[in-house]
C-alpha cells in the first residue's frame, strides 16, 4: 500500500513511517523544513508547506497514494496562541483539504477537545467542550474531515504522548530530560491527570486501521493507566536513574496556578472501546511505555 504521510518528522509521524515500512508499505512523507537525514522508513521525503495554495492537491497528484495518514498539526497550545491563523491553517483547513481528496483518511485529533472536568473516561460519542484554542481547532478539524468524507475517514483522538521522537526533543520524557540538563526544575501538577500512550503504540493502531476500511467516524486510543503529571514525571525520572538533585521536580496544584489551570483540562481519561475490540489491541500499561524510552544522545538532530 502506498501511504501519503503528513508530518513525517513529528513524534507520531516518524513512528508511523518506521512501522509502515517494516510492514512492507511504501511511505511518501512530508516535512515542513529540511532535515539533515531522511526520516527512517520513508521511500520519499517531500519538503512541503502544506498550507500553501494548491500544495496538497499537487503533492497528492504526484504521489498517487492509496491512503492518507494525517499526522501534521500545530500541537502545542502555546504555539496556537502565538500564531492562531497559522495554527488554524494546519489544524483545520489542511484536514478538510485532505478529506476532499477522495482517498481514505486517517486523521489524528486530541483529547483536548474535552473540558476534562470529570474523572470518568470520555467516550467517542460524548459531546466535546474544549477550553483552549488548540482544543477548539482540533474539534473544528474533526468536523471538517467528517463533513467532507464521512464514509472514508476515521478520526483517532490521542492523549499525551510518550516515545522517542525523530529529533529527540518532542515527547514528554525528552522535554523533561532537556529541562533537567539545562538546570531547570519541572513544576508538575498533582491534580492534573493524563492517560499517556507511546507514539509506537499509536503507529500500531494506525497500521491496523489500514486494513479495516469499514471503520469510520471517531475513535479513542490511550494507555491503560491514568496518572497525574507529577507521578508521570517522577516515574520518568526513576526510569533514567536520576535523583532529585539532577532532576528536580516541584509538586504543584491547580489552585497554585489558577491562570494556567483555566485553560488546562484537569482529567482527560479516554474510553478506548470500541477500537481496542475492533482491532484486537490492548492499551499499554505505563510500565511498558517507560521500557520503550531512551535518553537523547548528544549531537543528535
Amino acid at each position: 500500500m502506498r501511504i501519503f504521510l503528513t508530518g513525517a518528522s513529528g513524534l507520531v509521524g516518524a513512528a508511523v513511517a518506521r512501522a509502515a515500512a517494516a510492514a512492507g508499505h511504501e511511505v511518501i512523507g512530508t516535512v515542513w523544513r529540511q532535515t539533515q537525514v531522511l526520516v527512517p522508513g520513508l521511500a520519499r521525503m517531500e519538503i512541503l508547506d502544506l498550507t500553501a495554495a494548491g500544495a496538497v492537491a499537487a503533492a497528492l497528484q504526484a504521489a498517487r497514494p492509496d491512503v492518507i495518514v494525517n499526522c501534521a498539526a500545530v500541537s502545542e497550545p502555546g504555539a496556537c496562541l502565538a500564531d492562531p491563523a497559522g495554527a488554524e491553517a494546519m489544524n483545520v483547513r489542511l484536514p478538510g483539504q485532505l478529506a476532499q481528496s477522495g482517498l481514505r483518511l486517517l486523521h489524528l485529533s486530541s483529547e483536548q477537545v474535552f473540558a476534562g472536568d470529570r474523572t470518568t473516561p470520555h467516550a467517542p460519542a460524548d459531546e466535546p467542550r474544549p477550553i483552549n484554542l488548540y482544543g477548539r481547532q482540533k474539534l473544528a478539524g474533526e468536523r471538517a474531515v467528517l463533513a467532507a468524507a464521512p464514509a472514508r475517514t476515521v478520526v483517532v483522538r490521542l492523549p499525551l504522548l510518550m516515545g522517542d521522537s525523530f529529533n529527540r526533543q518532542r515527547s514528554l520524557h525528552e522535554r523533561l530530560l532537556l529541562d533537567w540538563k539545562a538546570g531547570r526544575t519541572a513544576r508538575l501538577f498533582t491534580d492534573e491527570f493524563r492517560q499517556t500512550c507511546t507514539a509506537a503504540g499509536v503507529a500500531a493502531v494506525l497500521l491496523a486501521l489500514l486494513g479495516r476500511p469499514g471503520i469510520t467516524g471517531i475513535r479513542h486510543w490511550a494507555g491503560a493507566d491514568l496518572l497525574s503529571r507529577h507521578e508521570i514525571g517522577c516515574r520518568v525520572r526513576a526510569h533514567f536513574g536520576l535523583g532529585e538533585r539532577d532532576a528536580p521536580i516541584v509538586a504543584v496544584t491547580r489552585a497554585d496556578e489558577p491562570a494556567a489551570a483555566a485553560t488546562r483540562p484537569a482529567c482527560l481519561a479516554l474510553a478506548v472501546e470500541p477500537l481496542a475490540t475492533e482491532l484486537g489491541l490492548r492499551p499499554q500499561p505505563f510500565t511498558a511505555q517507560l521500557a520503550e524510552l531512551t535518553a537523547p544522545r548528544a549531537g543528535r538532530r
